[in-house]
């Protein structure tokens, strides 16, 4: 398993959240998605511009823009 920024996360490529490194306003944000260290996420697919993200996040798919996918570290799982 590898430590990158959930913004280069490939499509399908799964990993659990080990951080979250902002605070204030877009921390609590992002926190309240359910985007908290330990979480395991998925990504689904990105936008034709690649911004923003689709994650499979417990169940639900949310979207993130590259700019609050950028404060989120992931241990990814080895790509295929």
């Amino acid at each position: 398993m590898a430590l990158i920024n959930l913004r280069l996360m490939a499509k399908h490529q799964s990993g659990i959240i080990k951080s979250v490194k902002v605070s204030g306003e877009m921390g609590r944000r992002i926190r309240e998605m359910g985007l908290v260290p330990g979480t395991e996420i998925t990504i689904q697919g990105r936008a034709p511009l690649n911004d923003p993200v689709a994650l499979r996040v417990m169940g639900g798919t949310l979207t993130l823009r590259n700019n609050e996918a950028d404060y989120i570290m992931v241990d990814t799982e080895t790509s295929d």
